[in-house]
């Protein structure tokens, strides 16, 4: 089986933002965050919609889970690269939720960056089936 070396970079590219996403989320680290997001990224989820600067400023006004001692359990369910394209799927616990998050990612002058987020909380989606 022979490999594509384009490929494999692009991969570890992939890797390395998803990797400085957990770290940034669990840091509640800024400027790491705003580093790997498109400017005009926007942030979903059902009833919310979130521009980057917004959700920045969210991150940086709460606590993190790195001080609050909760544990660093973001785990990468699956990422799909088409050409310029991504498409990452992560569980993010973060405080008392389990989300869900899907990112698009878009190549562009040889970088990758988050140009979108969309993401759920399935512990409440578990909670509200079992109820």
């Amino acid at each position: 089986m022979t490999t594509n070396p384009a490929i494999d970079d692009d991969f570890t590219m992939i890797r390395n933002i998803i990797n400085s996403y957990f770290t940034g989320l669990y840091q509640g680290n800024s400027s790491q965050l705003k580093a790997i997001f498109h400017p005009t990224a926007m942030l979903k989820s059902p009833g919310n919609f979130r521009s980057l600067e917004r959700w920045l400023q969210d991150v940086e006004t709460r606590a993190t889970p790195e001080s609050l001692g909760q544990p660093f359990n973001f785990k990468v369910l699956s990422i799909e690269i088409i050409h310029d394209q991504a498409m990452v799927k992560l569980e993010c616990p973060l405080f008392d939720y389990f989300y869900i998050d899907f990112l698009g990612l878009l190549k562009e002058q040889g970088r990758w960056l988050i140009v979108n987020k969309m993401y759920t909380d399935i512990a409440q989606t578990t909670e509200t089936s079992a109820a």
